[in-house]
């Protein structure tokens, strides 16, 4: 099997998986790529959580994705409306509009991150985690 058809069909056994299923994965990345943007300087670990919890947030991860809607192609939308529709259970806590946008910002990161990583880098460059 030659390496664009193992490609392909990696990216077949993607196209099967829940946008529920990305949304998992996509929030473990996330979380990991707000925890090592954050790592340095050495801080204390107290200070360490505080700054990741705050990224992390549903309303956090929605502020991200209005900043990022302007850079995604048509396919990463397609990818954020199955996200969208499939974020149907949310903390009492929460809109439902912002649960969605969080859910599939998650389902898109989850999604990049096992079909273009190198697309993933491009938008993480775009985040404002540092905005006061």
């Amino acid at each position: 099997m030659g390496i664009n058809s193992l490609a392909a069909s990696v990216l077949a056994q993607v196209e099967q998986l829940s946008p529920t299923a990305l949304a998992y994965l996509g929030d473990a990345v996330y979380e990991l790529y707000v925890r090592t943007h954050y790592l340095l300087p050495p801080r204390r670990i107290s200070d360490y959580h505080g700054r990741v919890v705050a990224q992390v947030r549903a309303e956090s991860q929605a502020y991200q994705l209005q900043i990022l809607e302007a850079h995604l192609t048509d396919a990463e939308r397609s990818i954020l409306r199955r996200g969208r529709n499939a974020a149907t259970r949310r903390p009492q806590r929460l809109s439902p509009e912002i649960y969605q946008q969080a859910t599939s910002l998650e389902a898109l990161i989850g999604y990049l991150y096992l079909t273009n990583p190198e697309r993933l880098n491009q938008l993480w460059e775009k985040l404002e985690l540092d905005r006061a």
